[in-house]
């Protein structure tokens, strides 16, 4: 368990992420310097008896420049075409930079069909784990060519949060444009100051979120919040820091404060609730009132009971997994709701001794039992 930067030397398995700026030039060509030295810096770790995998985005960007379009195409059938072209020269390149140090990759695409049912997200792990077990480098991007939106997962940042639970990894990097969380904008705030740890993502973090950075790019802080939150409800600290910084993935698990370090809650979640948290798909909410959110913030959690729902979003069934918010519109947790949306909007503000008298019929006294929700 990751607590401070002196723990970064115990690490024994990293996801790297990193952004398409960090490997691609603004016209959208190959940075061979940056991917170069990234091959080198990942194989000597591998050598070091780390286990590595890798999140890269730039299958987009690199496909707009070998097709000569002037920018990122703007309809889906178009961001898949350069997609299609881009992502084999890409993995060709890693292929060919990281067979010089003596290295295997393996190409891993994955849509959020792959995590969606439980049992093809066992899958993917087993399918990790034994190439990580064979002494193979996966390199992993999402299968944008077939993607639809509603299936995507949208960034690359929260793909490196997802693998990074799926493979139960002790830290995740980003690597990005950014060097990290500060205080405020600093485009925008010349004083603003980098944030070295972050021990809670509270509110007040997640609305110091900016917008993308450049023009390939698809994730901004915002995305990068996500991640770590994900990451970080899943028992697994991340790190933000700045892709242009020679040697950072070394000097980071070195311990030297690069970057902001999101810290790890204490327990880690079981493999069922990790899927439940940040793979299976959200189908609707409920927003519950100020005694419901102390309750499920309180250590060892508390199951929801009818009468702390105010409100009810979407349309899902029995069994589906669902977003549980408090009053102000932040997210708390995640679980799978016992009744229906158009049952809860009957029972909501209900004392589960009602339920039977207003439904005909009682299955649970909890809208979601504990042992089935996961605090974020």
């Amino acid at each position: 368990m990751i607590r401070n930067r002196k723990d970064l030397a115990k690490v024994k398995r990293i996801v790297v992420k990193v952004g398409t700026s960090t490997i691609t030039y603004p016209n959208c060509s190959r940075n061979f310097a940056r991917m170069d030295h990234l091959c080198r810096e990942l194989s000597d770790l591998h050598n070091q008896g780390l286990e590595v995998i890798l999140v890269t985005s730039g299958a987009v960007a690199v496909g707009v420049e070998r097709l000569g379009l002037k920018e990122k195409p703007r309809t889906i059938p178009g961001k898949q075409a350069a997609a299609a072209v881009g992502q084999g020269i890409l993995m060709n390149t890693y292929e060919k930079l990281f067979a010089e140090y003596g290295q295997i990759v393996a190409q891993v695409l994955l849509t959020r069909t792959e995590v969606l049912d439980r049992h093809r997200y066992a899958n993917s792990r087993n399918t990790f784990m034994e190439l990580l077990k064979q002494g193979v480098i996966p390199i992993v991007n999402e299968n944008d060519v077939v993607a639809l939106d509603d299936l995507k997962i949208g960034d690359n940042d929260n793909m490196s949060a997802l693998v990074a639970g799926i493979v139960d990894a002790d830290l995740d990097i980003i690597l990005s444009d950014v060097d990290g969380l500060y205080t405020a904008n600093p485009s925008t705030h010349p004083d603003a100051k980098l944030v070295p740890e972050v021990k809670e993502i509270t509110p007040a973090v997640e609305a110091s979120a900016g917008a993308a950075g450049t023009g390939f790019a698809t994730g901004g802080m915002f995305t990068k919040i996500q991640a770590a939150k994900a990451a970080t409800s899943s028992g697994i600290s991340l790190i933000i820091a700045s892709g242009t910084e020679p040697n950072a993935i070394t000097r980071i698990l070195q311990g030297e404060q690069l970057g902001t370090l999101f810290v790890s809650r204490e327990n880690r979640l079981q493999f069922r609730k990790r899927w439940l948290a940040f793979g299976s798909r959200i189908e609707g909410s409920l927003q519950v009132d100020a005694g419901c959110a102390k309750a499920i913030r309180r250590p060892g959690g508390s199951s929801i009971l009818p009468a702390g729902i105010l409100e009810v979003s979407g349309d899902f069934e029995a069994g589906h997994t669902v977003s549980v918010k408090d009053t102000d519109g932040n997210e708390l947790a995640r679980g799978l709701c016992h009744y229906s949306s158009q049952e809860l909007e009957k029972i909501k503000g209900h004392k589960s001794s009602e339920i039977e008298g207003i439904l005909g019929e009682k299955t649970y006294d909890e809208v979601i039992h504990r042992d089935d929700l996961v605090i974020l």
